[in-house]
């Protein structure tokens, strides 16, 4: 009978949960940049998304996105003495 290793089961949900909070502060870090883009050029930016499953996808990954940040500034930032 197998055996679960738990410190490698943690180790790989740490690693997918890193890799996604660099990924969507990476994206929002692109995201700002071609809002910015457009500002300067047209003076206004309007954006519009009609379709809702992407909508609310886009938000779930800002919140985790703000939560991620938040916790990496706790952890490394601000550390316990």
């Amino acid at each position: 009978m197998a055996t679960i290793n738990r410190p490698n089961i943690q180790r790989k949900l740490r690693f997918l949960i890193h890799g996604l909070g660099l990924s969507s502060l990476g994206s929002a870090l692109l995201l700002q940049s071609t809002v910015f883009t457009s500002i300067l050029k047209n003076g206004y930016f309007r954006g519009i998304e009609q379709n809702h499953i992407i909508l609310y996808s886009e938000i779930a990954l800002t919140g985790f996105a703000i939560t991620y940040f938040a916790y990496m500034l706790i952890k490394f930032i601000f550390p316990k003495a």
